[in-house]
């Protein structure tokens, strides 16, 4: 089983996310890029209160897998701690639903009342991290956290708390705060003590519990077996170890008996500040003062491969080691360099080529205008830094920074729009049956045909910016560069019509006039400043001495 993480994301790129290919990235490790895979991306690192019934941990595994786009890195059951954690990766959206089904499932198959195991919890879904790891930021991750959280707490009626970055008070933060006294004392106190009030969902509690959700950085659960079964040994080193107690920052600690021995389980919260192997050593060193000694270790869950690079180059005393002396890494990033134009834009067009009808139009429309900013952006470089177009540079220089947010929207909105039609699709496959059931198919099939207008409405805005922009480049940027801004200003108009077409087929489809007729008046006046526009960087072309745009 691998646990490296960036090992899973090559492995999980073998398969299908069931997404377009919206754009690649690399993940640097100090100065070493590595290629991985698409974005945006978090992961969720899910912890059940069962590990002895396979056959539940099964069906919550299968309720993650039910959602399209998501995929399971691990999964890691103890029977002592009687705790499974599953650790899963897709797009936010994608990720939050399958969450979401993970924590009913849990709900409808663990009862917390009849739970025994070595491990604090308080709830069947017992804890729920999200974690940024690319394409989407920290706050990203807490909106995620605050939208499952309160759809918990109204649909399944499952007290919810907030932690780490997600938190709303700052006792919340930390987790062991929140699950002070387990299940059995908050059964006790919620609902009785203000302190014990959930951010979202009732102030009670039922057999499955309460679940914390939140947002964090990357974070290592590490667990150090002793030559002992005395767990008061184990407790001591935990509390020796432990920040909160005066030990390490970053580190959280608790002593346990499992399988027989003393154990020592850790969640290394920061590994950069305090390494693995700095937390390892103390613990060995502690276990010496009782004539014992570490007997074996055990990775829960995943690990970043920089945090075992970080344990290999201090226990070999590797001072002068750098990340692309590692064969593999080097091996990747040249592999990267040869496919990644094909990833980018191969496999995009392979997509559009399949049969399928997502992607489609749209996506390609988004795709071209992505082209035209990348464009304009590489028309902005080239006039930045030049004497010779040293007036113009402050301007080229908003226009590079703008250019470039306009490119990263177009990227997800390539991804938007295919996701825009499969909800159409749902909304057409719901069943019509009965009266009731036919009305909520109606219904449900409008509101999706409306949201789809409104992702290529966005492309449509985004293309005759683009324009603008382009039409600016080409009137003052460096000469050189006009052909490459011609073509870009004909990208976005290509981007436009299409973006237009999509729009108008729409809207044509919606039965409600008041939706309708709005979306057809803003596609007219679109075009309209788009037909100005490209006039515009006509003239402009042809003032410099460049071809006339067709």
């Amino acid at each position: 089983m691998l646990s490296i993480i960036s090992g899973k994301f090559r492995e999980a790129r073998s398969g299908s996310f069931a997404q377009p290919l919206p754009k690649t990235i690399k993940i640097g490790i100090e100065s070493q890029s590595i290629f991985l895979m698409t974005i945006p991306l978090v992961e969720c690192i899910a912890n059940y209160s069962e590990a002895r019934r396979q056959d539940v941990v099964a069906a919550i595994a299968e309720a993650i897998r039910s959602v399209t786009g998501v995929r399971i890195l691990d999964r890691h059951s103890d029977t002592d701690h009687n705790r499974t954690v599953i650790t899963f990766i897709g797009p936010p959206d994608a990720i939050e639903e399958a969450a979401f089904r993970s924590i009913q499932k849990a709900a409808q198959l663990i009862d917390l009342n009849h739970h025994q195991g070595t491990h604090p919890r308080i709830g069947a879904t017992d804890v729920v991290p999200f974690v940024p790891i690319s394409g989407v930021s920290m706050d990203d991750c807490v909106a995620v956290a605050k939208r499952l959280g309160k759809r918990v707490g109204a649909e399944l009626q499952i007290p919810v708390y907030l932690y780490e970055e997600a938190a709303t008070r700052p006792e919340r933060k930390n987790l062991e705060n929140i699950r002070r006294g387990q299940y059995e004392a908050l059964k006790e106190e919620i609902g009785v003590k203000p302190e014990r009030d959930p951010d979202f969902g009732p102030a009670q509690v039922g057999p499955a519990g309460a679940t914390v959700i939140g947002a964090r950085h990357p974070l290592i659960a590490y667990n150090v077996y002793l030559t002992t079964d005395d767990i008061r040994i184990a407790k001591e080193i935990a509390r020796v170890v432990r920040h909160s107690s005066g030990g390490l920052r970053y580190v959280k600690a608790l002593g346990m008996l499992v399988d027989g021995r003393a154990q020592v389980s850790m969640n290394l919260t920061n590994y950069r500040e305090t390494s693995l192997a700095r937390a390892v050593e103390m613990i060995r060193r502690e276990a010496a003062r009782f004539g014992v000694a570490i007997h074996h270790s055990e990775l829960v869950g995943l690990i970043p491969e920089e945090a075992l690079v970080d344990a290999a180059v201090w226990y070999l005393q590797l001072d002068q080691f750098k990340p692309d002396q590692i064969l593999e890494r080097k091996l990747y990033a040249q592999e990267a360099e040869r496919s990644e134009a094909h990833l980018e834009f191969g496999n995009f067009l392979d997509k559009l080529a399949e049969g399928s009808a997502a992607p489609g139009g749209g996506a390609a429309a988004a795709f071209s205008a992505a082209a035209a900013a990348a464009l304009i952006a590489m028309a902005a470089r080239l006039t930045i830094g030049k004497k010779k177009y040293q007036a113009v540079e402050a301007e080229m220089r908003a226009i590079l920074d703008e250019t470039e947010a306009l490119r990263a929207d177009l990227i997800q909105d390539v991804t938007k729009d295919s996701e825009a039609f499969e909800a159409v699709m749902s909304a057409f496959r719901l069943p019509k049956d009965t009266e009731l059931e036919a009305e909520t198919r109606r219904r449900e099939i409008e509101n999706a045909t409306y949201a789809a207008s409104l992702a290529p409405l966005e492309v449509a805005q985004k293309a005759v910016r683009l324009l603008e922009l382009a039409s600016q480049v080409i009137a003052a940027g460096n000469i050189n560069t006009i052909c490459d801004a011609g073509t870009a200003a004909a990208l976005a108009y290509a981007g436009l019509e299409g973006a237009l077409l999509n729009i108008r087929t729409n809207a044509q489809a919606l039965h409600d006039t008041a939706r309708a007729e709005p979306l057809f008046a803003r596609a007219d006046s679109l075009e309209q400043q788009a037909h100005a526009l490209k006039a515009q960087c006509h003239a402009a072309l042809t003032q410099r001495g460049g071809p006339a745009l067709g």
